[in-house]
């Protein structure tokens, strides 16, 4: 019998990737290990998630480049890894050789992810770090506005998939969700035609996770963190998990 991942990739299914970051964030509040960043990830796995994405930044305020290399040869589902290719990142993750590295142009003082990449600038320079990835074997998205230019871009640079930088369609959602949606579906139309996989990111919930599926169904991958940490607050990890997983199978 296939297990979850196995089913879920047979039937073209998205898949839920869970970003452990705050988990992180609140263990280096206190100092020691509680929580256990690699207890959780575990934990996720076993209550249905599909994969574990971690974003380590240069000033390790959440995940550990030490964390990293701890949660890689543990877990039995993807690693995806986001972060700013600086030297150091890139050195991380051809160390680890994740599933998947995720290419997101954050300012070393960033708080959280605000904005995409501009793959028509960038052009040079992601093709060269797409190109570095390729050669371990390692499937590399750009994070992107929705922008169906951007994704065209992207294609351009040599990578897999492309990450949709959901922010503003999780802004406009309680607004106008068809309004909101728009250049995301147009955008996930241009990234299909170039031939890429397409994934989502950033301020997805439990309210606005589903229509977003609804619209872009063949979206391959979403990775959520903070509200699946936050809702685990009142309903428990394993729940809230479950119920991430109930919104992206409703096709």
């Amino acid at each position: 019998m296939p297990n979850v991942v196995q089913f879920a990739a047979l039937q073209g299914m998205t898949r839920l990737s869970v970003n452990i970051n705050k988990i992180a964030t609140l263990r280096n509040s206190r100092g020691g290990n509680m929580p256990d960043v690699v207890k959780a990830a575990l934990d996720c796995e076993r209550f249905g998630a599909e994969g574990i994405t971690v974003h380590p930044r240069p000033d390790e305020r959440h995940i550990r480049y030490s964390d990293v290399r701890a949660l890689r040869p543990v877990l039995s589902t993807e690693m995806n890894i986001e972060g700013n290719p600086i030297p150091a990142f890139v050195d991380l993750v051809l160390e680890v050789v994740p599933a998947q590295v995720t290419l997101v142009p954050d300012a070393a003082d960033a708080i959280t992810s605000n904005a995409g990449w501009d793959t028509v600038k960038n052009r040079a320079f992601l093709t060269e770090i797409c190109s570095v990835f390729r050669k371990k074997g390692i499937r590399t998205s750009i994070f992107i506005d929705p922008k169906p230019e951007m994704a065209e871009g992207a294609a351009l640079c040599g990578c897999d998939r492309v990450e949709l930088f959901t922010e503003a369609y999780a802004k406009g959602y309680g607004h106008d969700r068809e309004k909101a949606i728009a250049p995301y579906a147009e955008t996930a139309e241009m990234a299909r035609k170039c031939g890429l996989g397409l994934n989502a990111g950033h301020d997805l919930n439990l309210e606005n996770l589903e229509y977003y599926i609804r619209r872009i169904p063949y979206t391959d991958e979403v990775s959520i963190g903070h509200a699946i940490i936050c809702d685990a607050l009142y309903m428990g990890l394993e729940k809230t998990v479950q119920a991430y997983l109930k919104k992206i199978r409703i096709l």
